[in-house]
């Protein structure tokens, strides 16, 4: 990286949310990863643009980042910056029916901030350890729901620096896919359009898939959530429980024994410990069903 870049971007911004060779295993679900270039913060949408502006001057090139959930850094890192939208960027306001919030809020705490204004639509997500920007990102979904039913719209960041706004019908929703997959803008808020129902109810609804999804999913090891995408007709889990590869180990990396469309981290696994395990049960349960499996999570960095 670019010394000059670093130390522009020192006096430009908080020493304190700027981290030279961040370590991504420290900031991500799976616990997992080699070190970042430079690692940033932003606090406002000013500063996105600006660093953005830098990092192009500089020839930087720039990895987004939420709440590092689905998502594998491979274990040679990152180079260039990566903009990490957290908590500085997580302001949640309502107006009337609709929330309008700031991509580095929690899903968690999104719906958990619907449910006390008496606005439903968003229960699906309130166990999914990610952020706003990630989630539309990926389209994240549960239990028969996507974030596809509740974006409004999305306001972005290019890469040359200007404010987008997206209506929903121009983000390309599908399974797992929006059009930010194709397009290098930071998604730096989004308006979300719910219904009113009594609090208690929606309460109601989200401890029960709070409570279904603990009883099913491995939640006290680091993982990046659902390994593989829904294959058409089928549940990934079943079909790896099926062929018996529950437990399956490459390194530190397991197959989870309680649910098994889950890999998860079971002391110090590595970027290539996972993507040999993928490769395997790719394998194995191809040849077994003559299903082919595709991961869901994002693979990111250098090996």
């Amino acid at each position: 990286m670019n010394k000059e870049f670093i130390r522009v971007c020192y006096k430009e911004f908080e020493v304190a949310r700027l981290f030279v060779d961040a370590h991504m295993r420290f900031h991500t679900t799976f616990r997992i990863g080699g070190p970042a270039d430079l690692l940033f913060y932003p606090q406002n949408t000013g500063e996105v643009q600006k660093i953005i502006g830098l990092a192009r001057e500089y020839g930087e090139p720039i990895t987004w980042l939420g709440n590092g959930s689905n998502i594998l850094v491979r274990d040679g890192g990152i180079r260039g910056l990566v903009i990490r939208f957290s908590r500085k960027m997580a302001s949640i306001s309502r107006e009337d029916t609709d929330l309008v919030v700031g991509a580095g809020a929690l899903l968690r705490d999104v719906a958990a901030y619907a449910q006390e204004n008496g606005l439903a639509g968003l229960e699906f997500a309130c166990g999914i350890p990610g952020s706003i920007g990630g989630a539309i990102f990926m389209n994240a979904g549960a239990y028969d729901d996507e974030m596809k039913s509740v974006v409004a719209s999305v306001k972005t960041v290019t890469p040359t620096g200007d404010i987008h706004l997206y209506s929903a019908d121009e983000l390309d929703f599908g399974y797992r896919h929006s059009i930010f997959q194709s397009c290098d803008e930071a998604i730096c808020e989004t308006r979300l359009h719910l219904h009113k129902e009594d609090v208690h109810i929606i309460l109601q609804r989200m401890q029960d898939l709070n409570d279904r999804r603990a009883s099913k999913q491995p939640l006290t090891y680091p993982s990046a959530g659902s390994t593989f995408k829904r294959p058409p007709g089928y549940f990934a889990g079943t079909l790896i429980d099926q062929t018996g590869l529950k437990g399956l180990t490459v390194g530190c990396a397991q197959v989870s024994q309680k649910h098994a469309g889950f890999i998860i981290n079971i002391g110090n696994a590595t970027a290539q410990d996972v993507l040999q395990l993928v490769s395997v049960v790719q394998k194995r349960v191809y040849a077994k069903h003559a299903v082919e499996l595709f991961p869901e999570l994002r693979v990111i960095g250098e090996r």
